[in-house]
């Protein structure tokens, strides 16, 4: 029997309301206690989480489109995209809805099932939500799950969003609290979680995580899943990300890379902290090795983006995920039932309802 007849015998994602069990009361010593905990059975409790809501043989795959690139006025100092520094890196205009859509559609190609848009702004103009909100509803028109990251948001402005029919908001509080001052001044701790609750308050699914290899300690790599993990509902999406060398920016100064052992121990606490979560393999990937992509799906990862671009880093091509999932029997998840079953209507354009053709929906599922 081939691997691929293997995990088809899985049970598939389950999907509904959080479990009643799930804890929102870890302390960093809990938190440190299960990351030192033996390599092996620290990956044996991961798998075991992991098991209880997911099929270990299925891979969330998502697409990465940057719709308005540099001239940001944040100082972080990871960033390639901000204004202070000199990275290379262009400012651009928002995007043309038509070239968004291109896009989509050449992901949902590519096997997709979620569309991410980021734009480098510290926080949107309302002006520049309509352009942003019509992208969503065409984006969701295609069948595909919608993503979007914009900076800090309002109420009103995540209104507008959740009118569009947004099902994720992404916003990383990229470190510990404690960490936090020494890559980012321009906004604090406080802001982003502020932002979340506004999103969470809006009904928009929450997409949070952060950055590891800035310099930080192990200390401040916990700390930050623990603060994620003790928030009043657990991201739906949890984006680890490894951060990549890019000239000019503050970061470059002291980041230390960090090994495919710590980061898989990493993911597998971020598992075991917020079982129902999905925990993604973001930034990073191009630099890991297919046997550390493994180990880190082993320890619960359930989630990566294809396309061979991330906002502005590299990424992976399809064909070599492609290779991977299919040498390890794995498969990538196909677009929820929950896009699929509903009475497909959305709010046309921030106010004017409109339906949405099925004609042939289903049957397209990658």
């Amino acid at each position: 029997m081939s691997p691929s007849s293997l995990s088809s015998d899985l049970p598939a994602k389950q999907a509904g309301a959080p479990r009643p069990d799930l804890r929102h009361d870890w302390t960093e010593a809990e938190a440190r206690s299960l990351h030192d905990l033996p390599f092996p059975e620290l990956l044996f409790r991961a798998q075991e989480v992991h098991r209880q809501s997911f099929n270990p043989a299925e891979i969330e795959t998502a697409t990465l489109l940057s719709i308005k690139t540099g001239g940001c006025p944040e100082d972080c100092g990871y960033c390639s995209q901000s204004a202070k520094w000199k990275t290379g890196v262009k400012a651009s205009k928002l995007m043309q809805i038509e070239r968004v859509l291109a896009e989509a559609r050449r992901a949902k190609a590519g096997g997709a099932t979620r569309f991410c848009m980021g734009a480098a702004w510290r926080s949107p103009k309302d002006r520049d939500l309509d352009a942003v909100c019509a992208m969503i509803e065409d984006v969701k028109a295609m069948g595909l799950e919608t993503c979007v990251t914009l900076g800090m948001l309002t109420p009103p402005q995540v209104e507008r969003l959740a009118g569009a029919g947004l099902d994720y908001y992404n916003h990383n509080i990229d470190t510990s609290r404690d960490f936090y001052p020494e890559i980012i001044t321009t906004r604090t701790m406080d802001d982003r979680l502020e932002t979340l609750a506004h999103v969470r308050a809006g009904g928009i699914k929450v997409c949070c995580g952060g950055i590891v290899g800035m310099g930080e300690s192990v200390d401040d790599r916990i700390s930050m899943l623990v603060t994620l993990a003790t928030l009043e509902r657990h991201p739906e999406s949890v984006p680890l990300n490894m951060w990549q060398k890019i000239e000019g920016t503050p970061v470059m100064r002291k980041a230390e890379p960090t090994g495919a052992i710590a980061f898989a121990r990493l993911v597998a606490l971020a598992r075991i902290l917020m079982p129902q979560s999905v925990v993604r393999l973001s930034a990073g990937r191009s630099a890991m090795s297919d046997e550390a992509q493994a180990l880190c799906f082993l320890a619960g990862a359930n989630s990566i983006f294809t396309g061979d671009v991330l906002l502005t880093t590299g990424n992976p091509d399809r064909d070599e995920d492609a290779k991977l999932l299919n040498e390890l029997g794995m498969r990538a998840m196909t677009l929820p039932s929950r896009l699929r079953d509903h009475d497909l209507t959305s709010l046309s354009h921030c106010g004017r309802r409109r339906a949405i053709p099925t004609d042939g929906f289903a049957s397209k599922t990658p």
